[in-house]
């Protein structure tokens, strides 16, 4: 039943881990591992499946033991930087290998983590598997949520009746949650009419309905109805966090009140307690980017390196981001030097950022020698790194340099490597026209390598074939290979190469 405080989606902490070179060479020796638990597993970063389950079992032949309590708080940590997965193993372990009873919280938990990892219908069999005491509040809220987030109205509306009907209905959470979904459908007058059943039902709206609220108004462009929610809500006593002025400042910048905006990002940082962590200057990074001010963007940098001991990733790519929103390139390689030289954790993400820079400023030689270092660092790029490079290069009409960003795809993983189709057309054409069979050969074999090779992807090359005066004895057992139905224009363009039948 997790959600996230704010009118948008706040980005979560990647907080740094340590690398797990260590662990791997104290597992090859035998030796016992002097790390803590939780380091072990923050240690395993994106490794996949089944990594929990061997750092546990190891944890138990070194002869130490797990707590219950203890679980339960990793599980609650690996939520909160998004690593799904790996919460919801070491809650399968949990549960598999050391037979522990699931409390009705814990239940609600798993729900949501199974939705997260499997999707909806898993969630669905899990739920319906529950014995009936532990299908109550918690875990009709949880299923509840996973209906909204994945924007299956029909179903989260009739299961909110049903809690109605059972009277589990009348509390803030799935309320919110019901108001969430309708605001990311559009639907904003449901919006008003919930938050209406939520005074007939004399629930407490909260920080997050006032999020909710405020973000539907923004939405009809009633900028005085915004305001009248926050005041009614102050007024009432309610408890407004520091992600209510967030929003109201996102909203007020989106509307061109700068002077708001900055207003209420100055109430922002009065409200921000030790416990907010650092998520809410991330939020004031940007958004003062976002109303132009390089230095109070600056100033809450310095506030960020003062309060807390260690910079984070998620910190530096707020930064980072914001000094690309305001231009200032200067800067932005000083914080990217400073990343580079104090990070423990590599993150593609900021590399992305800083390429973004370069490219947005035509430095492409420069954005390249980027990835050469981040190589040599043994770093490796992205789907978000080639779109990147291929987007700046086929619109400086660069595609020779866009081609072997093509090829870079074709090394990404098997569901990371995709390419935009509306971009295929855009190389067959540039082939052709400059009679370069080379170039045509080596884009085919890349969209062969992405499974998108078909009819017209043959018919380009055999054209580029022909224009450049060019035969080959192999190209209609390969077009046969390949499975491709050889129609009347490529028989056609075969013959005129000299391939009959």
């Amino acid at each position: 039943e997790e959600h996230e405080e704010g009118g948008g989606t706040p980005r979560q902490e990647a907080e740094a881990a340590p690398d797990a070179e260590g662990a791997k060479k104290a597992a090859a020796a035998g030796t016992k591992d002097s790390r803590p638990l939780y380091r072990r597993l923050s240690a395993l970063g994106n490794a996949g499946e089944g990594s929990v389950s061997a750092v546990m079992n190891k944890w138990l032949r070194e002869g130490r033991e797990t707590r219950s309590v203890d679980l339960e708080r990793y599980v609650k940590e690996l939520r909160k930087y998004k690593r799904h997965s790996q919460a919801l193993e070491l809650m399968d372990w949990m549960v598999h290998t050391k037979g522990m009873n699931m409390s009705y919280t814990n239940h609600a938990i798993r729900l949501d983590l199974i939705y997260k990892v499997r999707g909806i219908e898993a969630a669905e069999k899990y739920f319906d598997g529950l014995p009936d005491p532990a299908k109550n509040h918690r875990t009709y809220g949880a299923l509840l949520n996973c209906y909204c987030s994945s924007k299956k109205e029909e179903k989260a509306t009739d299961l909110y009746r049903k809690m109605d009907e059972l009277g589990i209905s009348s509390s803030t959470l799935p309320i919110n949650n019901l108001m969430s979904l309708y605001m990311k459908l559009g639907q904003h007058k449901k919006v008003c009419s919930l938050f209406e059943e939520m005074k007939e039902k004399n629930v407490k709206p909260d920080n997050l309905t006032c999020c909710i609220l405020m973000t539907s108004c923004a939405a009809l462009n009633k900028i005085d109805d915004v305001e009248q929610v926050l005041k009614e809500m102050e007024e009432k006593g309610g408890v407004l966090g520091w992600s209510a002025y967030s929003t109201l400042a996102s909203i007020y910048q989106s509307a061109g009140l700068v002077e708001k905006a900055e207003s209420a990002l100055k109430k922002l940082e009065g409200l921000v307690q030790d416990r907010d962590g650092r998520q809410p200057f991330d939020f004031l990074m940007s958004l003062y980017a976002s109303v132009g001010n390089l230095s109070e963007v600056k100033r809450v940098w310095g506030v960020v390196k003062d309060t807390f001991p260690k910079v984070t990733n998620t910190s530096y790519f707020s930064m980072l981001q914001a000094l690309l929103k305001l231009n200032d390139a200067d800067y932005m390689k000083q914080v990217f030097e400073e990343w580079e030289s104090n990070h423990e954790c590599y993150d593609v993400k900021l590399t992305n950022v800083m390429t973004r820079a370069h490219l947005k400023n035509g430095m492409a030689k420069e954005a390249e020698q980027l990835w050469e270092k981040a190589k040599e660092m043994g770093a490796c790029f992205d789907s978000k790194t080639c779109e990147l490079f291929l987007d700046h290069y086929m619109g400086t009409g660069d595609m020779k340099s866009a081609l072997n960003w093509v090829e870079n795809v074709t090394k990404l993983p098997k569901k990371a490597g995709k390419l935009d189709p509306d971009k295929i057309p855009k190389f067959s054409k540039y082939f052709e026209e400059q009679k370069d069979v080379q170039g045509a050969e080596r884009f085919c074999n890349c969209l062969r390598a992405l499974g998108c090779m078909d009819g017209k992807a043959y018919e380009s090359l055999l054209r580029t074939y022909l224009a450049a005066g060019e035969t080959s004895r192999s190209l209609r057992q390969q077009i046969k290979d390949d499975k491709i139905e050889i129609c009347y224009d490529i028989g056609k363009l075969l013959k005129r190469l000299g391939e009959g039948r």
